[in-house]
């Protein structure tokens, strides 16, 4: 068998969004559907995606999002 014949592709990846585990991805015959590992990320439970690195840009905006509203809820102190 030639090296070309075999290329295993992961059917499954992490997502970590700063060292916290925003959950993993598992591909099917749609794309990539999110599990959140974290209630901060129970937004994109059962989503899918086109690619791992879509729902891994998807989890930073979360992570992002929450930042700001943390931000601005204490500047509003």
């Amino acid at each position: 068998m030639s090296q070309g014949q075999f290329q295993a592709q992961s059917n499954a990846y992490i997502i970590e969004i700063h060292d916290r585990a925003a959950g993993i991805v598992t591909r099917d015959a749609r794309g990539f559907r999110f599990f959140s590992s974290e209630r901060l990320f129970d937004s994109l439970e059962g989503r899918q995606f086109r690619s791992a690195r879509e729902a891994e840009r998807a989890a930073r905006a979360v992570y992002s999002e929450r930042s700001r509203r943390a931000n601005s809820q204490l500047a509003a102190h």
